[in-house]
């Protein structure tokens, strides 16, 4: 059996970062203090962003430097990687207490010629404070010069993962949380001086401490304080795209694994030891090349999957399960494939054990 598909069968994905093991080649990382525009209160540092269990950690710390009482981190694509119109999403756990600012955003790539707010911004997820919701806002430079700003919110527990998300096209910007859409802003034809929203823009995550927003008291108790990013992803709408998650439970054969209660929900399949396996049946629109992609928990790391066809040729590749931290402390691992079209069956055999397996998802 097969899961839903994902979103919509056109989304191709075309850039990411998992942040397994390491920070992709594509973030550069600003620094300094200066209040960046908001009157922020931290020093952004580089080592404030670090790799944990698959996870980017960017932690804000009480610690003075560089004439500051705070550090933290902020990065961004720009100059690496930019795009123009697709889904943009995040998965992110977020801190929530007084002075914390985290976000995940967007900024034209031509801001270095025309400023902001004429560059325009996209703010996917906003956090202040110890509030109750997050916010989807744009910026942008209105027909009289000025600034012009729209956005929403909705209620979001956000010290827990949650998937951010902007679908963007030539006619609107859209914003969900966990695939449910909240707020939508029409960008038809330029409306409003919105014309900067069909041009390039790179993306940005930081964590702020104080500032206009959020205000300038600081609960130093909680600090430090941590965001955590498990990955940022790109899709764009292109014909042929393919997109297809399977729950791992639903297995058409098996050998030697168990299924269990997920914390993402559901179930996942457990108890994974050397050898054992699982086979899907799945229905493949064209031979080609396709991103797999697995959910997967460690407490140790050190497991492999082998993606082959059921009965054990060919062996399509293998990808190893790194560690998580706990048996229910999700991340995601891929590696690329050749797989044939049509209906069929595949395997994952663990060469290596010692991991959970939620979902495996293939891509093209």
């Amino acid at each position: 059996m097969l899961g839903q598909a994902a979103w919509a069968q056109n989304w191709q994905l075309v850039w990411q970062d998992e942040f397994n093991g390491s920070i992709g080649p594509d973030w550069v990382f600003e620094t300094g203090g200066g209040g960046w525009g908001n009157n922020e209160l931290e020093y952004y540092r580089k080592e404030n962003a670090t790799i944990e269990n698959g996870n980017l950690v960017i932690t804000a710390k009480r610690e003075d430097y560089g004439g500051y009482r705070y550090t933290s981190a902020r990065m961004k694509t720009q100059g690496k990687k930019s795009f123009k119109f697709g889904r943009i999403e995040a998965r992110i756990k977020a801190p929530s207490s007084l002075g914390m600012w985290p976000a995940f955003w967007a900024l034209g790539s031509n801001i270095n010629t025309v400023g902001w707010p004429a560059s325009g911004e996209i703010d996917i997820m906003e956090h202040v404070n110890a509030e109750s919701d997050v916010y989807g806002t744009v910026h942008w430079q209105d027909l009289s010069g000025g600034h012009a700003q729209y956005g929403g919110h909705t209620g979001a527990n956000v010290t827990g993962y949650h998937v951010y998300a902007v679908e963007w096209d030539a006619k609107t910007i859209k914003w969900f949380v966990d695939g449910t859409q909240y707020h939508v802003i029409d960008i038809t034809n330029g409306v409003n001086g919105t014309e900067e929203f069909q041009k390039d823009f790179f993306l940005l995550l930081n964590l702020a401490v104080g500032g206009n927003w959020p205000g300038f008291n600081i609960d130093e108790g909680a600090m430090p304080a941590r965001m955590y990013v498990d990955y940022v992803r790109v899709y764009q709408a292109g014909a042929g795209g393919f997109s297809q998650q399977v729950e791992a439970e639903n297995f058409a054969n098996m050998a030697g694994v168990q299924t269990e209660a997920c914390s993402e929900g559901g179930q996942n399949v457990g108890w994974i030891d050397a050898n054992d396996w699982m086979v899907w049946n799945v229905n493949v629109p064209s031979a080609g090349t396709y991103t797999l992609q697995y959910r997967v928990a460690s407490p140790g790391g050190g497991g492999v999957i082998q993606l082959e066809k059921a009965g054990g040729a060919p062996v399509y590749g293998s990808v190893a399960v790194p560690a998580t931290g706990g048996w229910q402390n999700w991340t995601t691992v891929q590696h690329q494939v050749q797989l044939p079209a049509g209906q069929q069956q595949i395997a994952v055999k663990a060469l290596a054990g010692g991991f959970n397996l939620n979902w495996l998802k293939i891509v093209q």
